[in-house]
């Protein structure tokens, strides 16, 4: 007697599929998200800038210090002209006039210690007037110094 109900089939084993349909769909939207999202900027170029020819690598003196700039103060006085003060190891200037043979005498053509590209900085005080802040600037200028800028005022 056979029995044919007795034979199974063998077991199945078991298998995992992944689905990737809505992980590309997720990332085929980032991808749109981030193509409308970006804007390009035509000022991002390239420009051709005409540098000084280098014969070779740069001489940089470790030793070196860069220089202070020389602060020239103007002080507000009612009533009165504005009073000059240039803080250091000297007897300071008072006046746009002693200004100007202050720094005219202390400049490196002069035998002085200040070359003519010192930094200069003029620092008006805040109760100062924008006319005493650019005589003392005018002075500077006179005395031959390139390079003259103002700091922002204080209460000195």
């Amino acid at each position: 007697m056979t029995h044919e109900s007795s034979i199974t089939p063998p077991p199945r084993r078991a298998s995992a599929q992944l689905n990737l349909t809505p992980m590309i769909d997720v990332v085929f939207q980032l991808l749109i998200y981030f193509l409308l999202g970006t804007s390009f900027v035509i000022g991002e170029q390239s420009y051709h800038m005409d540098l000084p020819e280098r014969l070779g690598p740069a001489q940089v003196n470790p030793l070196e210090l860069d220089e202070d700039p020389l602060v020239v103060e103007v002080r507000h006085r009612p009533n009165l002209p504005p009073s000059i003060r240039v803080p250091g190891p000297w007897i300071s200037p008072t006046s746009a006039e002693e200004l100007f043979e202050f720094l005219s005498t202390r400049r490196m053509a002069n035998g002085g210690i200040f070359a003519k590209d010192h930094p200069i900085r003029i620092r008006p005080q805040r109760a100062a007037t924008w006319g005493d802040a650019i005589e003392a600037f005018n002075a500077v200028v006179r005395a031959g110094y390139e390079q003259v800028g103002f700091d922002e005022g204080g209460d000195t």
